[in-house]
C-alpha cells in the first residue's frame, strides 16, 4: 500500500516507531540489558499498534513508548541554551572558513584608486549638520559620518593622534592649549586646554578640515565641521587566483610585507607589515611597461582593458598615467615629485619573474609599483570583486 493512502494515525506511529529506534541505536552503548530491552519493548508494542491500523491501540501505545522516553531521557538543563551557543560556534567557524579560503571584506584607505573606488573621503561645511534622522540615513545609503568639534575655549591646535576604540573604530585626537589674554593684551598659552575626538582617520583630519596649529580658535568656532564618507567596502575573491594566474586589468588586493626592500627602496608608506593595498594590476611577470602621459604601454602596444581605458582616456575625473606624483599646498601651488620607475615618457620596466606591477586610477596621488616597485607573487592576497557598501556611488562589480 502506498504511504500517502495510510492513516494518520499509523503515518505518525510508524515515524515515532523509526525515530525511537535511531535513538536507540545512539544510545545503546550508554544504556544496560534491562533498559534498551523495555525500550525495546515498547518499540515493538507500538510497531504491532500500526499493523492494526487502530487509532485507539497506537495512540495507547504511543503514550506509553514517549513515558519511556521522558524517563530514560530526562530534560537537560538549558537546552535552548546550549543549542543557540552551538548554533552561533557553528555560524563564526562558517564565517571565518568563507573568509580565510574564499571571500573577505577589505575597505578602501585611501583616494589611489579614485573614482573606481572611494577611499574615506572628508568634506568641509559652513552649515551644520543635519537632523539625525537625515544623518542616519545618509550614513546607511553613502556611510556618511557628520563632525561638529566646536572650540570650547580660545584655543589652539597642539597634539593631534589616531587612535582606535572597541577594536573597529578609528578616532582623532585633538589636544589643545587654552589662549589668555592678559590685563595688558598680551596673550599667552597655558597648559590647560580640552581634548576633542574625531569619529575619522587623523590624514583625513588634518587634509580636509585642514587642522592649523598657528592659529586661535575662537570659543564657538568650529576647528572641525563638515562629513566624512567612508571608503567603500569591497569583497576580495581569495579562490580564484588558485586556479588561474593574476591577469592584467584585475583590481587586486595584497600586502606590504618585504615590498621595496628587494629593489633597494623604502616599501609602501606607512613601511610596516600586514597593511593591505588595493590597485590595478598593470603588469605580469616579465611585461615591459612604460607610461607616456596620459597613456600606459605594455610590451609596446597601448594598454588594453576597460580600466585602463577608463584611466588613458583622462576624462571626467580621470587623468591618465602619469610620470610623477602631484602634491598641492595649501596655497594652490603643485609641486611634481619623479616616481622611482617609469619617470620620464621614454622610460622602460621589466617585471620580474613571479612578481606583478600594481599601479592605481589615480595615478598623480598614488604610492604604487613606480615608487616601491613590484608586488611578490606570495604577497597578493586576492581580487576585488563587489563593492557591498556603501550604495552609492560604486555598488555592485569592480571593474
Amino acid at each position: 500500500m502506498f504511504s500517502f493512502l495510510l492513516p494518520k494515525a499509523v503515518k505518525q506511529g510508524r515515524q515515532f516507531a523509526q525515530d525511537a529506534r535511531k535513538m536507540m541505536a545512539y544510545k545503546r552503548d550508554l544504556w544496560d540489558e534491562a533498559t534498551c530491552a523495555k525500550f525495546s519493548d515498547g518499540i515493538a508494542t507500538l510497531e504491532t499498534a500500526n499493523d492494526t491500523h487502530d487509532a485507539k491501540q497506537i495512540e495507547e501505545a504511543a503514550r506509553h513508548l514517549d513515558q519511556l522516553c521522558h524517563s530514560y531521557l530526562p530534560k537537560i538543563d538549558d537546552a535552548g541554551w546550549r543549542e543557540n551557543v552551538e548554533v552561533f560556534l557553528v555560524a563564526i567557524v562558517v564565517a571565518l572558513a568563507v573568509r580565510t579560503y574564499f571571500l573577505q571584506p577589505f575597505t578602501i584607505p585611501t583616494g589611489s584608486m579614485q573614482p573606481t573606488l572611494n577611499g574615506i573621503l572628508g568634506f568641509p561645511t559652513k552649515e551644520e549638520p543635519p537632523n539625525p534622522l537625515t544623518q542616519l540615513a545618509q550614513t546607511a545609503i553613502y556611510g556618511r559620518t557628520w563632525i561638529n568639534t566646536i572650540a570650547k575655549d580660545d584655543e589652539t591646535i597642539g597634539e593631534v593622534a589616531e587612535i582606535s576604540r572597541y577594536f573597529f573604530f578609528t578616532y582623532t585626537q585633538v589636544h589643545t592649549s587654552q589662549v589668555v589674554t592678559d590685563p595688558d593684551g598680551t596673550q599667552r598659552l597655558t597648559d590647560q586646554g580640552n581634548t576633542y575626538l574625531i569619529h575619522a582617520p587623523m590624514r583625513t583630519v588634518t587634509e580636509a578640515f585642514g587642522l592649523n596649529s598657528t592659529r586661535t580658535y575662537r570659543r564657538g568656532e568650529p576647528i572641525a565641521r563638515g562629513y566624512v564618507n567612508t571608503g567603500d567596502h569591497v569583497f576580495v575573491d581569495k579562490f580564484t587566483y588558485h586556479f588561474r594566474k593574476p591577469q592584467r586589468g584585475d583590481v587586486f588586493v595584497f600586502n606590504t610585507e618585504s615590498i621595496g626592500g628587494r629593489m633597494g627602496n623604502p616599501g609602501p608608506p606607512p613601511r610596516k607589515p600586514s597593511q593591505f593595498y588595493i590597485k590595478r594590476l598593470a603588469g605580469t611577470p616579465l611585461d615591459e611597461l612604460r607610461v607616456a602621459p596620459p597613456e600606459l604601454f605594455i610590451n609596446g602596444k597601448r594598454a588594453e582593458g576597460v580600466g585602463f581605458g577608463r584611466v588613458m582616456a583622462a576624462q571626467g575625473d580621470y587623468r591618465g598615467y602619469s610620470n610623477a606624483a602631484e602634491s598641492v599646498y595649501a596655497n594652490g601651488e603643485k609641486v611634481y615629485t619623479k616616481m622611482t620607475y617609469l619617470n620620464e615618457p621614454d622610460a622602460t620596466f621589466t617585471v620580474p619573474a613571479l612578481h606583478y606591477f600594481a599601479m592605481g586610477d589615480n595615478s598623480f596621488h598614488s604610492s604604487d609599483s613606480r615608487d616601491w616597485g613590484p608586488v611578490p607573487q606570495e604577497n597578493i592576497m586576492g581580487r576585488g570583486v563587489f563593492v557591498y557598501w556603501p550604495f552609492i556611488p560604486h555598488w555592485g562589480l569592480i571593474r
